[in-house]
């Protein structure tokens, strides 16, 4: 064996030894074993999982679970935990803050409950007020909780919609830990590096044996009687076929819509209660195909009028109507258009209304907000930027993110975003409505805002940042016959933008293309938007976006070097 070899075997040894779980410590023992025995694919797979630290960043931590530094498991838990009570423990010293409290959330994946209850032992031997939630619940049911609580941490245990394999831990600050109209929001710089230096230099987590408060059952019902308000509480007609996707905001989805009057909504069964296999589902995305059709299947057989798809954390809500006898999912950005033009209706002071979008997401809602003379903002991608808009009525991000009621979640939040939707779906249809049809009528006013997104998912991490340079070397010249006239490197940052890894590209004839790695997936992502005014008809105007939105996707194929 290599010395190379003897280092990483010298590493996982020491790695066993401190691992307190017993499946992920016999799971590196018989990859040690596999080396030990000549196995090159083991040799691989333990210098995969050594490669490196697990980076701590904006989105907290995510990756697969297993054994290792570079994987999700309790020593990466512990230490990121650690880290984190230490630099709150240290910033309350410093600034005198008045007391140091948490509240942690988990769901239903793999290792959730284990993880977060490490974390509640370690803030609690730290000497920090930690609230436990008492069950597995949605990502917004945490991020609420950190403001009603005015707690200056906020964690949660999840990986939103990741493979199964995945788990993730999220970060929020509030109370003193961050500026007032920023408390419940997800960390940005420099908080994130902040945090991320202080995990670097824990030498041994310390676990309370008790001590932390398990939050009481009744806080589901707490976070249900606050969002339920925002529509009016009447009976409906208007039926529902509802999928938490293998996740945890079935019950609190079911208990808010049926609380605001709306009775028929079917579950789709085999997908109603938390499985941490997603047994269903190649990916538990709504996005993924496929991960609809149960749910489409379940609506053509009882004729429904709406179906709603939540993630499995809850914080994203997809949408899918029958339109010409089919049914089809909202993407993003016409659910995005849609809340706002029901939330831009309900206005009574336009003047102290603000509307954002992350520049991922379609122009149609500036082009609405600014003909109702409401303010609107671009932000970077993420609720994190989102979230922290001053006096945000509305905000969205292409991504099935929604944040209809900022002043009690300051994140996305796919159940009170399903529970407006549902409400302006009954209005709708009970004038002889339909959500097609007003976006027929948006786009008639504003034209047809079409948008779509090339996504490149990759094995090998190093191609991102090749394809990016790629792009900044040799940009495209046109996109779909129109010349490109602008070309924005958004590293440069802006007046109104702080710096990104991304390009940006405006033609002659307002096609919009902007690519960026994602920051959860190993994929680039590339969106793609392109207007139509609409001069004859609706459906024509449609089509031409829909080939002009196929050309732009040939055309950056060719400029990615595909």
């Amino acid at each position: 064996m290599t010395p190379d070899i003897n280092q990483l075997l010298e590493q996982a040894r020491a790695w066993v030894a401190l691992d307190p779980d017993a499946e992920t410590k016999s799971q590196l023992e018989g990859i040690i074993a596999q080396v030990e025995a000549g196995s090159q694919d083991a040799a691989a797979d333990l210098a995969d999982r050594f490669s490196g630290t697990l980076q701590f960043g904006t989105a907290g931590l995510r990756a697969e679970l297993g054994a290792g530094p570079m994987r999700m498991n309790r020593v990466v838990v512990q230490r990121a935990a650690q880290g984190l009570a230490n630099y709150a423990v240290a910033r309350a010293r410093a600034e005198g803050w008045e007391k140091i409290s948490a509240v942690v959330g988990f769901d239903a994946r793999k290792n959730s409950d284990i993880f977060a209850t490490d974390t509640a032992a370690i803030f609690t031997a730290a000497g920090i007020e930690t609230h436990l939630m008492p069950s597995a619940l949605p990502t917004p049911v945490t991020a609420w909780a950190t403001r009603e609580y005015g707690a200056e941490i906020g964690v949660m245990v999840t990986a939103s919609h990741n493979p199964p394999n995945d788990n993730g831990y999220k970060v929020y600050l509030g109370g003193a830990a961050v500026e007032p109209g920023a408390r419940g929001a997800q960390i940005i710089p420099p908080y994130d590096g902040d945090i991320a230096a202080s995990i670097a230099a824990v030498e041994a987590p310390v676990l309370a044996a008790e001590g932390w408060n398990v939050l009481p059952a009744s806080l589901a019902t707490d976070y249900i009687n606050r969002v339920t308000p925002l529509v009016e509480t009447k009976e409906r007609d208007l039926k529902i076929v509802l999928t938490p996707m293998h996740g945890v905001g079935g019950k609190t989805a079911l208990a808010v819509l049926n609380q605001a009057g709306f009775k028929n909504v079917t579950l789709v069964p085999e997908q109603a209660d938390p499985d941490p296999n997603f047994s269903t589902v190649a990916f538990p995305n709504p996005e993924e195909p496929g991960a609809l059709d149960l749910a489409m299947a379940l609506a053509q057989h009882i004729d429904a009028d709406l179906i709603i798809a939540n993630d499995p954390d809850a914080d994203r809500a997809a949408f899918a109507i029958r339109q010409e006898g089919t049914w089809r999912m909202l993407r993003g950005d016409e659910t995005g258009t849609i809340l706002a033009s029901r939330l831009l209706a309900q206005l009574t002071d336009p003047a102290q209304a603000t509307f954002a979008n992350s520049i991922v997401s379609s122009r149609q809602m500036g082009a609405l907000a600014r003909a109702a003379g409401v303010k609107h903002v671009e932000t970077l991608t993420g609720f994190k930027w989102i979230a922290r808009v001053e006096d945000l009525t509305f905000g969205y991000e292409e991504a099935l993110g929604y944040c209809v009621d900022h002043a009690q979640v300051r994140d996305k939040d796919g159940i009170s975003a399903a529970l407006v939707m549902a409400d302006y779906a009954q209005e709708l249809k009970d004038a002889a409505s339909s959500f097609p049809a007003l976006l027929d009528e948006i786009a008639r006013e504003h034209g047809v805002y079409a948008t779509d997104q090339l996504s490149v998912r990759v094995d090998d991490l190093a191609l991102i940042p090749a394809m990016m340079k790629r792009l900044r070397t040799a940009p495209p010249q046109d996109l779909a016959g129109s010349p490109v006239t602008v070309s924005d490197d958004l590293t440069q940052g802006s007046e109104a933008l702080p710096p990104t890894d991304g390009m940006r590209f405006y033609t002659e004839d307002s096609s919009r293309v902007i690519v960026r790695p994602s920051g959860t997936e190993p994929k680039l992502k590339c969106y793609l938007e392109v207007l139509v005014p609409v001069t004859e008809s609706v459906a024509e105007a449609r089509t031409i976006a829909a080939d002009r939105l196929a050309r732009i996707t040939e055309d950056m194929k060719i400029a990615l070097g595909l």
